[in-house]
């Protein structure tokens, strides 16, 4: 869905007078339509700062370097701050000076990515304090950016975990994370590794179920899969099986026509996956409902369809591929949660619930299957443009997508950007965590 107000600023006549009422003018994103690359950084500038004691540089330096970014001398594309050597109050002041001499000169796009030590590492209550603090100062200069177009993400890492930067790197530093912003995200090596790890991140030879994949985010999400090379299964209910043949059909998936509620779906669906391929690598819970109302309003029925569709059917397919071994090694899941789910909704109690029960299923589903390489993730949308968000009357719509940094809604691409990156090798050392893609939206903030 086209956003008016990006094209009307745009005019030579309205666009001043829009402006000076004192309207949003916000920047037109830079994304990219593309597969992943080998040196997605090869027209792009970098500056890369640390503070004293840090040890993430030269992972660092080396990541973008093999990215193709080149260093900066005037305007800076990429900015990237190691701070893990903070330790101390006087240890952020190096921080501040680095973002306070540079930040005038990242470009409009630009991405800023600070490297912190980990908050639950820390030798003392100071040293733990000043790592929470930089999340703070992230999220704040995120704010400060956003009307730009510039994202702002941090991301803490352990020093016995510094092999796992180069995705991190690649994703936060990149076009494909366009509308994720004051995000923390933890790096660890407490998930194995699925070997050495790839500069790129292709998926071929993977098999990826995606669920609800018929349109909107599924449907984005299934797509991106394939573009990296992964087999997709998509699937949707049978009414909608129509449209799931003609999406399966355009991008090479084999189409599976099941309602997930249903009590016989579990075992149908992990038969259809072990007698056609024996396996699945990456399974992505998209499918979702809402039945809106107050809870004094709401129906029993309406409180477990949602229940129902929402978490125990995510439940009960996780339990069967996990009991038949049909999850394979260094597998991928990743569940679709909400900013909901993170802030509550007027009127949505059962699926704020829902969503929120689901960045707790991630967590503790993560340490039990860490040894054998696989992640558990889930990914919380903020305002997506998608057909769901067209039927919201005009004022509620732009009221939503103004409601953060950047200043306007997301695409379903940025959604799948997230969750594709999720499910690549490079990703292993994310897990059990819960990343936004709302454009730093104020909800939940």
């Amino acid at each position: 869905m086209p956003d008016t107000l990006i094209k009307i600023n745009r005019w030579p006549v309205i666009g001043p007078i829009v402006r000076a009422i004192g309207l949003p003018n916000p920047t037109e994103l830079r994304r990219s339509a593309a597969a992943y690359v080998a040196q997605p950084f090869i027209s792009q500038s970098y500056l890369l700062a640390k503070a004293e004691g840090a040890y993430a540089s030269s992972a660092l330096a080396a990541a973008l370097q093999a990215a193709g970014a080149k260093e900066a001398t005037e305007l800076i594309d990429i900015f990237v701050v190691d701070a893990t050597g903070c330790r101390t109050v006087g240890d952020l002041r190096a921080v501040y000076c680095a973002f306070n001499q540079h930040i005038s000169c990242i470009a409009r796009n630009g991405r800023v990515l600070l490297i912190a030590p980990p908050f639950s590492a820390a030798s003392d209550p100071v040293a733990a304090a000043v790592a929470r603090g930089l999340e703070g100062l992230v999220r704040s200069l995120g704010k400060e950016l956003g009307r730009r177009g510039v994202t702002a993400n941090l991301a803490s890492v352990t020093p016995q975990a510094l092999d796992r930067l180069d995705g991190v790197v690649r994703f936060f530093c990149g076009p494909q994370c366009a509308y994720v912003s004051g995000q923390a995200v933890h790096v660890s090596s407490e998930t194995s590794a699925p070997g050495a790890l790839p500069s790129t991140a292709t998926l071929a030879g993977k098999l990826a179920l995606v669920t609800g994949a018929a349109r909107g985010i599924g449907l984005a999400t299934a797509e991106r899969l394939a573009q990296e090379g992964a087999k997709v299964v998509a699937l949707d209910i049978p009414a909608s099986a129509d449209e799931l043949n003609v999406v399966a059909s355009r991008i090479g998936a084999s189409p599976l026509a099941l309602d997930i509620a249903a009590p016989e779906t579990p075992a149908a669906l992990a038969r259809f996956i072990r007698e056609n391929f024996g396996g699945v690598d990456i399974v992505v819970h998209n499918a979702g409902i809402t039945r809106d109302r107050t809870l004094a309003k709401m129906e029993a029925r309406q409180w477990d369809q949602v229940l129902e569709i929402n978490l125990s059917a995510i439940a009960a397919i996780d339990k069967l591929l996990m009991d038949e071994a049909l999850l394979r090694e260094n597998g991928r899941v990743v569940c679709m949660s909400s900013i909901s789910g993170i802030a509550g909704n007027f009127g949505q109690t059962n699926y704020a619930t829902s969503k929120a029960a689901l960045i707790g299923y991630v967590a503790a589903h993560a340490p039990l299957h860490a040894a054998r390489g696989i992640t558990f993730n889930a990914v919380a949308p903020g305002f997506i443009e998608t057909p769901m968000t067209r039927k919201v009357p005009f004022l509620t719509r732009e009221i939503g997508r103004r409601l953060n940094s950047l200043s306007q809604g997301g695409q379903p691409r940025d959604v799948a950007e997230l969750v594709t990156f999720l499910c690549t090798p490079g990703a292993c050392g994310i897990n059990g965590q819960t990343i936004r893609v709302c454009g730093q939206g104020l909800m939940g903030a």
